[in-house]
């Protein structure tokens, strides 16, 4: 076992706010001069290879397996890694574009509230809509209707 410092666990430090990690992304770059490298083209693509490392983790555990890997410490701290990797590439990409991402958030649950109504009763209530599907009136997919990626629960 690797003995890694998990410094979102020490102490009782309240953690930064998400515009305090924007701006300390911001200043990280600028100090390295790398603010010409960090194009949305770049970023989303750096976003995506660090969102594959996260999948390569998960890629052959079951979906028992996936429910306990924060259990192991080595594991865990690979998963807090790249989430970390992946929420500091999303964060640039949301400065360099002019996002506000909680505000994006929150819009994207608003419309998904709407589009998408708790069923009001029955054994299938909560379900997911089926890989590749969105739910039409009654929870069942339209036929060849996809949803948009962060639509489904």
């Amino acid at each position: 076992m690797t003995d890694h410092h998990d410094s979102a666990s020490a102490g009782s430090a309240a953690p930064p706010d998400l515009a305090a990690l924007r701006r300390r992304l911001a200043e990280f770059a600028a100090a390295r001069d790398w603010q010409p490298y960090h194009t949305p083209k770049n970023l989303v693509a750096a976003l995506s290879v660090e969102a594959s490392e996260l999948v390569e983790i998960f890629q052959w555990l079951t979906p028992e397996e996936s429910t306990r890997v924060m259990a192991d410490p080595d594991t865990a701290f690979r998963v807090r890694d790249e989430v970390a990797d992946v929420l500091a590439y999303l964060l640039q990409l949301c400065e360099v574009l002019d996002i506000d991402p909680l505000a994006a958030l929150s819009a994207k649950i608003d419309r998904n509230e709407q589009r998408f109504p708790p069923r009001s009763a029955g054994p299938a209530r909560g379900a997911a809509p089926a890989p590749g599907g969105r739910p039409a009136p009654g929870g069942r997919p339209a036929p060849g209707e996809r949803p948009e990626p962060g639509e489904r629960p």
